[in-house]
């Protein structure tokens, strides 16, 4: 890929419409919600999966890119699709290796469809990852990989998310993003700009990604960069766990507003949003942006 720009086939939908809602469940408090919908930037690598991979793409330079997710990550095959639009390989490493004798199910077969090879490996070999011994030893079957991180978060995806405040700053108070990894909220607090602030609704049990945002915002901009804040309280018991009350809070949300809500990541912070508005934690007269990340 070029340096200066993404290949033509990865050209995005920038900046991505910041559509405002009517919902009275925001205005009886004076709170103004716009949805900023990233998850129209791409029709394949859609929303931070756009501003996080491109940056590592241009890096990488023609390189396999080797990469790490779950069986249902986006991010897998978000690398997946890009291989397959610009013609490199990937290395999907997926954690898990129970399921190396069953079915691929849909988002994975998706990304062998897209030509990734996959790579199964246990769960204590997945959590150790990051050890050099243990990724070298992923590294040795593939040759001359890049690697990007689990959800693509390092300091090139949390360079490549400032453009996501940018496009927000002056026109918002606080802009709001459901979080996996940190990368996409590191970057959207360093390009607000001041007297902004962003906020993480984790999607992860944890309380880990606290340390991560602040680890990634120092490799990026070599240290604290704008204000930003975590609320912990909206994970639902965790990473892909959506009980009935979310499924029944998102029906609800797409029959008010007619927008498709993403039950893994949006509509958690849809809901967090939805209660910390009910709970006062926006003074009247704020307005509120919703990062929408992702497609269902």
């Amino acid at each position: 890929m070029a340096a200066s720009s993404p290949s033509p086939v990865l050209r995005p939908r920038l900046p991505s419409p910041a559509q405002e809602v009517r919902d009275e469940r925001f205005e009886q408090h004076g709170v103004r919600l716009l949805l900023k919908r990233d998850d129209l930037i791409h029709p394949e690598l859609p929303g931070n999966k756009w501003r996080k991979l491109v940056p590592n793409l241009r890096a990488a330079a023609g390189r396999t890119v080797l990469t790490f997710g779950g069986a249902y990550s986006n991010h897998l095959r978000a690398t997946a699709a890009a291989g397959r639009l610009l013609g490199f390989p990937t290395v999907g490493i997926v954690r898990g290796d129970e399921l190396a004798d069953r079915p691929l199910n849909p988002s994975l077969a998706r990304c062998a469809a897209d030509g990734m090879t996959l790579r199964f490996v246990d769960r204590a070999t997945y959590r150790a990852k990051g050890d050099p011994e243990v990724l070298a030893g992923l590294l040795s079957a593939f040759g001359d990989c890049f690697v990007v991180p689990e959800g693509g978060s390092n300091s090139l995806a949390a360079q490549g998310c400032t453009e996501l405040g940018r496009e927000l700053r002056g026109s918002v108070d606080v802009a709001a993003v459901a979080c996996g990894t940190g990368g996409t909220l590191a970057g959207l607090a360093a390009g607000l700009g001041p007297g902004r602030r962003a906020l993480g609704v984790p999607v992860l049990r944890g309380g880990f990604l606290g340390d991560a945002v602040r680890a990634l915002q120092e490799e990026a901009f070599g240290g604290p960069a704008g204000s930003w804040s975590l609320d912990e309280r909206f994970h639902f018991g965790g990473y892909a766990r959506t009980p009935p009350a979310l499924h029944a809070f998102a029906d609800d949300f797409e029959q008010r507003h007619g927008m498709p809500v993403e039950r893994i990541y949006v509509a958690k912070l849809l809901y967090a949003l939805t209660e910390l508005a009910a709970e006062g934690a926006f003074p009247s007269g704020t307005t509120v942006a919703a990062v929408v990340t992702g497609c269902p």
